[in-house]
């Protein structure tokens, strides 16, 4: 039986504390959740009846700053998933060094069988069940899987209308309308990009020319195939939930988009040659972006992969034994934690603009997320080559130092 979400968190928590010398205190304090609550969220549907949904939000560690963590609605959630989660918030943030610590929530729904009235309905009484925790200073939601700026705007509404006061940095991915950030919906995979080109000039290689092979075309690959294009790759190929497409002289992003606007799945794109979603994992590339849901790869795909270079663009896309499997292959992993950090650092500018009430211009954003993920990459690269470990450990290890320094610096209360 495999390890679940939250027990590979915690083995990776334990082997990083170990490596890294941090107090078995602190370790202990980081081993359980600062908070879980579960709520009921009955919602009257459209026919009239009450469908009743369960929901989850977790505080994992909050001593650098509020919690900070997306809100994701899909059938499978889960409490250990919502755990795992917050802690790897947790770990993010503080790589990022950023002013927040770890959190997640979510509710077990499949929303492609919800009207928009119904979604909006099961937002709001969420948000509602959820509310004491939440807040500017307190937990600052954003977008995750299956919910996006129109949801995060219900969301500050409804927590707006229960504490009678405009709230606009209570959460974060908000349309421009009501206090977003330009910037905002294309971060994750600008980071990925930065995290990309930081990696290749660590091993000596250039992007110009080389072949890239993404998995999952949402919210982040979407953008990330017009990254790489742009930065004189070629993405010879794409898979998502429909199928994959492969076209060794390099896949035109805009056409692929517009055929995954039309019909809904890179199958059938008429500039590639159409193959089987699970072959992506054995077409030759330099550079590997899982950018779908996790634990996608697994040992029997570790050993199948052809390629230098894996940036994990989505969350936990690599289990522990592939991890072992990649390092004895000499692949570099630059892991979610650090990879996919665009978004969260996109999330603080937000925060941060809503709080002062003024936006930044949209070069300033763009500028600072680059030298933010560039210098979190820096930082990471040199801790793992310190310990003489691969770059998901020394990412671990600096989180640890990080928040442990600032728990030995609060202290214990009382």
């Amino acid at each position: 039986m495999s390890a679940s979400a939250w027990e590979t968190v915690l083995a990776r928590l334990d082997a990083a504390a170990e490596l890294g010398g941090i107090d078995p205190d602190i370790q202990r304090f980081l081993r359980s959740p600062r908070r879980v609550l579960e709520v009921s969220v009955p919602v009257k549907m459209d026919d009239g009846r009450i469908e009743v949904f369960t929901g989850w939000r977790v505080h994992h560690d909050t001593t650098r700053g509020p919690g900070k963590g997306g809100i994701r609605f899909h059938p499978s959630v889960d409490v250990d998933e919502v755990k795992a989660l917050a802690a790897m918030m947790t770990f993010k943030t503080a790589i990022l060094d950023l002013p927040f610590g770890g959190a997640k929530g979510g509710v077990r729904c499949d929303p492609a069988k919800l009207s928009l009235g119904e979604l909006e309905r099961l937002t709001r009484r969420y948000t509602y069940e959820i509310s004491p925790l939440l807040g500017p200073e307190r937990d600052v939601p954003a977008p995750d899987i299956n919910t996006d700026g129109r949801v995060m705007a219900w969301l500050m509404d409804t927590l707006s209308m229960t504490q009678r006061e405009f709230l606009p940095g209570s959460v974060t991915g908000k349309p421009l309308s009501v206090g977003g950030t330009r910037g905002h919906s294309g971060a994750t995979s600008a980071g990925v990009l930065v995290c990309a080109r930081a990696a290749f000039r660590e091993l000596g290689l250039s992007l110009a020319g080389r072949r890239a092979v993404i998995q999952g075309f949402g919210k982040v690959g979407g953008p990330l195939a017009f990254l790489l294009h742009s930065a004189g790759m070629r993405v010879v190929a794409v898979a998502d939930v429909g199928g994959a497409v492969v076209n060794g002289g390099g896949l035109d992003p805009f056409a692929l988009s517009d055929h995954v606007a039309a019909t809904g799945s890179v199958a059938g794109f008429p500039g590639g040659d159409e193959l089987a979603a699970d072959s992506i994992w054995d077409i030759e590339s330099d550079l590997l972006v899982p950018a779908a849901l996790g634990g996608v790869i697994d040992e029997l795909v570790a050993k199948r992969v052809q390629t230098k270079v894996i940036v994990e663009a989505a969350n936990g896309p690599t289990t522990a034994e592939a991890q072992e499997v990649l390092d004895e292959r000499g692949i570099v992993v630059v892991p979610d934690i650090l990879a996919n950090a665009g978004g969260v650092t996109a999330s603080y500018f937000e925060w941060a603009q809503s709080r002062q009430g003024y936006p930044w211009d949209e070069g300033i954003v763009a500028e600072r997320l680059r030298a933010q993920m560039e210098a979190a990459f820096v930082d990471v690269w040199a801790r793992a080559q310190v310990l003489g470990t691969d770059l998901r450990t020394g990412a671990f290890v600096l989180a640890l130092e990080r928040i442990a320094e600032a728990i030995e610096a609060r202290g214990l209360f009382p």
